[in-house]
This record gives structure tokens, C-alpha cells and sequence, in this order.
């Protein structure tokens, strides 16, 4: 099943929230991700259709097993980018903007190299 960008960024934005130890609530994403409280309950509807997420009879969002497979691998790509483009001299905040735009366009034979020179030279 194929999931959008947006998609993958709502599915990443539960799984940070949840670890937080927080509930995660459709008032929370649309907050933390600047987003117009109709338009998350648009998005949360399709990801519940889809099977990524369930939404409790207390409101509360909680990843599928599907949506924490594709919620796990965008949030390592955030993090193996950024840290990347950080040792590389970029700024972080501009890192941390470029990642999120590049993690969801590698293809994970490309990712998985990217991560092996990272882990290789820059991680200690």
C-alpha cells in the first residue's frame, strides 16, 4: 500500500509524540505541525481507512503495525539525514529542513548506503 509524503510525515509526528509518553490527539499533530485541525482530520481518516493508524474511543492515535513500520524508517532517515548534513557543515536548521524533504524520496538501497558511510565516518 502506497502512502504520500504527508502521510509519512503524520505517521512519524505520532510515533515522536507517543515516545514522548504523551497521548497523541488529532488537536496535537495539527499543532506541532502547523496544519489546520480539518485538514488533519482529513489525513487521520485516510491513514485509518488504509490501516496505519486506529483512533480509540478516547480519541487517542495509535499506530498500526504497518503504521509503525513506515513511521520507524521516515524517523530514522530524519535522523541519519540530518546528523549528515550537520557533519557536513550545514546548519541545523537548514539540515533538519533538507532532511525532511529528502527522507521520503531515497530508495531504501539508497538510504541503507547512505547511512553505512554515515555510521562509517562521521558516527563515533
Amino acid at each position: 500500500m502506497k502512502i504520500y509524503e504527508s502521510g509519512e510525515d503524520y505517521l512519524e509526528r505520532i510515533l515522536i509524540i507517543r515516545d514522548r509518553g504523551v497521548p497523541v490527539h488529532a488537536v496535537l499533530i495539527a499543532k506541532e505541525l502547523h496544519i489546520s485541525r480539518p485538514s488533519v482530520s482529513i489525513m487521520l481518516k485516510k491513514l485509518e481507512k488504509n490501516g496505519f493508524i486506529i483512533i480509540n474511543d478516547k480519541d487517542e492515535l495509535l499506530l498500526t503495525e504497518e503504521g509503525e513500520k513506515v513511521a520507524k524508517k521516515i524517523y530514522e532517515r530524519h535522523q541519519v539525514l540530518t546528523s549528515l548534513f550537520i557533519a557536513l557543515g550545514i546548519e541545523p536548521e537548514v539540515a533538519q529542513k533538507d532532511a525532511c524533504k529528502v527522507e521520503h524520496d531515497l530508495s531504501d538501497e539508497v538510504f541503507e548506503k547512505i547511512k553505512e558511510i554515515y555510521k562509517t565516518k562521521y558516527q563515533k
